[in-house]
C-alpha cells in the first residue's frame, strides 16, 4: 500500500510541476481551418514568450474581450500576423505587412476581407485566423490587436486527432 501512494504521490508532483509550464487546450469553431479543426486537442507552452516575443506566424492562444453564452471572457486562437510597430494593410483581398504582400498559402480562401489600416501598436499583435472567411479577430474593434499580457502562450503540439500528432511549426 505504501508503494501505491508512493506512486500516486510522484504522478501528482509530476504532473503539477508539467502544468506550471504547459497546458492543453482545444480548438472550438472553425477560424483555425485548415490547420486546426473543431475539437483538436493541443498543448500549450505557457512559458514560450517568458524569455522572447511572439513571432510573425506562430499560433497562439489569448484572452479576449469577447464573452461566451456562459458569460466567460473566451479564449481565442489566432495566428500572429503584425508585430509592434509594424503597419498591417487589407486591400482587395490582400495582406500586406510593411507594404510586403504576404503570402496567405496556408489559409481556407486565400482571401482576406476587410479594408484595413494599422499601425501595431507597442506591446501588442496582430492576430487573425487561418479560416479569414470565418474568423473574428484583429480585423474587428472587439478583438483588436492582442496585447502581450493577454497572450496565454503559444501553441506547440497536436495531440487528437492521433493521425495529426505532431510538433506545430510557425508558418
Amino acid at each position: 500500500m505504501k508503494e501505491i501512494v508512493k506512486d500516486v504521490t510522484v504522478a501528482f508532483v509530476i504532473v503539477f510541476i508539467i502544468m506550471q509550464f504547459y497546458e492543453p487546450t482545444r480548438v472550438f469553431g472553425i477560424s483555425m481551418q485548415p490547420n486546426f479543426h473543431e475539437k483538436d486537442y493541443l498543448l500549450l507552452s505557457k512559458e514560450a514568450y517568458a524569455k522572447s516575443s511572439p513571432k510573425r506566424g506562430d499560433v497562439v492562444v489569448f484572452q479576449s474581450s469577447l464573452v461566451s453564452f456562459k458569460g466567460d471572457k473566451e479564449l481565442l486562437i489566432k495566428r500572429v500576423i503584425g508585430l509592434p510597430g509594424d503597419k498591417v494593410v487589407i486591400k482587395n483581398g490582400d495582406v500586406y505587412v510593411n507594404g510586403k504582400q504576404q503570402s496567405d498559402y496556408y489559409t481556407e480562401d486565400r482571401y482576406t476581407a476587410g479594408d484595413i489600416s494599422v499601425t501595431v501598436p507597442e506591446g501588442e499583435y496582430f492576430c487573425m485566423g487561418d479560416n479569414r472567411q470565418h474568423s473574428t479577430d484583429s480585423r474587428f474593434s472587439s478583438v483588436g490587436c492582442v496585447s502581450s499580457s493577454l497572450i496565454k502562450g503559444k501553441v506547440i503540439f497536436r495531440f487528437y486527432p492521433f493521425n495529426k500528432a505532431g510538433k506545430i511549426k510557425s508558418i
